[in-house]
């Protein structure tokens, strides 16, 4: 039976990507040596993580003045990386869900820490509104899109402070207009790669204006130097990462994904508010297009755990929601084809019938 893959991360990854990056596992470049034992030293590594760092400033169009960086540790190393290169007084954060909050705690490790806003208070099922970003900050932090809870800011703000994203998530599902940004960063395990790769990009004028001493391994300014090259770097995901960025760019560039992706939220969005057995669980207009999370309706809760099952056995795997939200998840990322969508949504309707 086909599997349909809605795990929210590790997630789906393009057939393209998968193959490209097994043959290399095998044999790399022709070099008869595996992808797994190559130096990243080699001339045909180094080529590997040149062309990806240049194609992901060509889909995203990033302006000059930007680095592109491949570094180990995940969005959670980001959390303090990027206060420890940019807070000497003060940050403003915006608290939409568990992320943003994990962003909070470690920023408060190296100053003060105004939470602009937050959605808290009504389990994040909506992205606030109507918030003042006070002038004196020295940077103003965002959490894109909200895996656990189903929202997603989908423009990019205008603050007249310096602006960091965690787009962990949601890169690549929208053009961005990078330069309203000094820092944005992402763990691969969503739309780019296997886990154990992060992509940052940065604003190099940003960089050095803290008084405080930054290890080595936590300056971007390092990395930058060294061409993501300043240690190890981990040379499957960052190839891996260059195949999904080809494949990305063979579709035709980050618009055609994200018509892709509005148009598959939409049909399962549609489902759920016709099902009389659903209902979504964040408010409508910060609905997120990557993550579609939904309840049953009050009458029919202790149908949950059959769904879930019913669901499994017709292929549906990774549905189950988040236990802060409870009951289902599904994230459509962008190598997830409309067809598996369209199998949900049958599977939801077969499940009305039975109820």
């Amino acid at each position: 039976m086909k599997k349909h893959n809605f795990y929210a991360g590790p997630s789906i990854l393009s057939q393209y990507t998968i193959k490209n990056t097994a043959d290399a596992v095998l044999d790399f470049a022709g070099t008869g040596l595996s992808l797994l034992e190559i130096s990243h030293r080699s001339k045909e590594f180094s080529a590997v993580m040149d062309e990806a760092r240049a194609l992901v400033k060509e889909l995203l169009d990033v302006p000059t003045g930007y680095d592109v960086v491949y570094l180990g540790g995940g969005a959670s190393l980001q959390f303090c990386m990027v206060p420890f290169n940019l807070l000497k007084k003060k940050a403003a954060y915006l608290e939409t869900g568990t992320w943003a909050g994990n962003a909070i705690k470690e920023a408060k490790l190296f100053g003060e820490v105004d939470v602009v806003a937050s959605s808290k208070e009504a389990n994040f099922t909506y992205i606030p509104k109507g918030y003042t970003v006070p002038k004196d900050v020295d940077y103003f932090h965002i959490t894109t899109n909200n895996t656990i809870f189903g929202t997603e800011i989908r423009q990019d703000p205008d603050v007249a402070v310096p602006l960091v994203a965690d787009m962990s998530s949601d890169i690549f599902s929208r053009p961005i207009d990078v330069s309203k940004y000094d820092i944005i960063y992402a763990g691969a395990q969503k739309n780019i790669a296997p886990a154990g790769v992060t992509l940052i990009i940065v604003r190099e004028g940003a960089l050095g204006q803290v008084e405080r001493a930054i290890p080595t391994m936590l300056d971007y300014r390092t990395h930058i130097k060294k061409g993501s090259m300043f240690n190890t770097p981990p040379c499957l995901p960052v190839f891996a990462a260059l195949q999904t960025l080809k494949y990305y760019k063979e579709l035709g560039g980050v618009k055609v994904l994200e018509k892709m992706d509005k148009e598959k939220a939409a049909l399962l969005y549609d489902e759920i508010d016709r099902n009389k057995l659903f209902k979504g669980t964040a408010v409508a207009e910060d609905r997120s297009i990557m993550n579609v999370c939904f309840v049953m309706n009050e009458e029919y809760k202790e149908l949950e755990e059959e769904f879930i099952k019913f669901a499994t056995e017709q292929g549906m795997v990774g549905i189950k929601g988040h236990r802060s939200v409870g009951g289902f998840r599904a994230s459509l990322y962008n190598a997830l084809p409309k067809s598996s969508v369209e199998a949900l949504i049958s599977t939801m309707q077969e499940f009305e019938r039975k109820h």
